[in-house]
């Protein structure tokens, strides 16, 4: 390739829409230009020089953060995912704490609040804790979702998967009603990185792999996580279909080669404290997401199972993919406002603009 041809090249991924931030597009570019081993050996030295801190305190930031309840407190004697009757209408309780980590507890850690609320029940509901006992410095978000009264959307984005489909590589204005949570894709379907594929509107990007970890999406608005061909398979309700290596908790347990880190990152990074995302199931049908800023395949999954997921799959990595957003539709119902469970590199409004990735779209019923 010659050099204006190259330079063409980067213009135009430097210069495509969403909000993306220049480091991720040229590390995009560079996978799509067969570089992706030149991306992975600069992320490894990086990651080496710059190594994740040991021991030390939350920022004052992330401790007020985590303290920031909103008035929401446990239900006495509730166990997560119970529904209790109101009337009229079901009520959604809040959840009980989540059991920290690292003892003992700071104020607020592990006390869910609610992030999204629809009708007055607490659809979202999310809590902080520190990932584990080394990495104190830092902060991983868990986040529940009502399974019963939230509908889910499986999204393309404009560049992975890439094609034409009738569902937008965005939430546009006119279609945000109702919208309580948004969360990010997996490894890339196009180069192989996700070892699975892509469903949606009956076409199919890369190939469904029988044993892959898969969320899968029916016409109901309900969601699945599980093994393809065990747990989930094609039926004529699935809708939409997002594979991504392999579940990371089942039967409601880590599974026993949690610890092989060549399964769940490319090169040295399936071991490495990074920027990481799940999402997970619980035995009554409820959601449960995990995001954090210094996570390894170990933590994600301990996580994902004291949240209590029955089975959970790994999502996306580094700073620039992993996300979860919760809504706010009190001042404005057809544009809630979008706010970042946690800061990486892109803002709230992600999905409110064009989409590189895949994501998913959380609606209350």
């Amino acid at each position: 390739m010659c050099a204006g041809t190259v330079g063409w090249s980067v213009g135009k991924a430097l210069t495509y829409p969403g909000s993306d931030s220049t480091e991720a597009r040229l590390a995009e570019w560079a996978r799509d230009h067969e570089l992706g081993f030149v991306v992975n050996r600069l992320e490894n030295v990086q990651y080496r020089m710059n190594p994740p801190r040991v021991g030390g305190t939350l920022s004052a930031d992330a401790l007020a953060r985590m303290k920031a309840t909103s008035g929401a407190t446990a239900a006495a004697g509730a166990a997560p995912g119970d529904h209790a009757a109101a009337p009229g209408r079901p009520l959604v309780p809040m959840r009980s704490p989540l059991r920290p980590p690292v003892s003992p507890a700071l104020p607020g850690e592990g006390v869910y609040r609610t992030l999204s609320s629809a009708r007055g029940e607490p659809l979202v509901q999310g809590t902080y804790v520190r990932p584990d006992e080394d990495h104190t410095s830092y902060e991983a978000a868990v986040a529940w979702i009502s399974g019963k009264y939230a509908r889910f959307q499986l999204h393309p984005g404009f560049m992975e998967p890439g094609g034409t489909f009738d569902v937008p590589p965005t939430i546009p204005k006119g279609q945000r009603t109702g919208l309580v949570a948004t969360w990010n894709g997996g490894f890339r379907i196009t180069d192989g990185g996700s070892r699975g594929g892509f469903y949606l509107d009956g076409k199919t990007d890369g190939e469904l792999r029988d044993g892959a970890a898969s969320e899968v999406f029916s016409k109901d608005g309900s969601i699945k996580v599980g093994v393809w061909g065990r747990d989930v398979r094609m039926t004529p309700d699935v809708v939409g279909v997002r594979q991504c290596l392999e579940l990371m908790v089942d039967g409601g347990k880590v599974v026993p080669d949690i610890d092989d880190g060549s399964k769940w990152g490319v090169a040295d990074q399936g071991g490495m404290f990074v920027p990481r995302s799940g999402v997970g199931v619980t035995a009554q049908g409820d959601v449960i997401m995990v995001v954090g800023q210094a996570l390894s395949a170990q933590s994600l999954a301990d996580l994902m199972q004291r949240a209590g997921a029955v089975r959970a799959m790994p999502l996306d990595m580094n700073r620039a993919w992993p996300s979860f957003m919760s809504y706010d539709g009190s001042h404005d119902p057809s544009d809630p406002v979008p706010t970042n469970i946690l800061d990486f590199e892109d803002p709230p409004n992600r999905y409110y603009v064009q989409a590189t990735r895949d994501f998913v779209a959380v609606y209350a019923r």
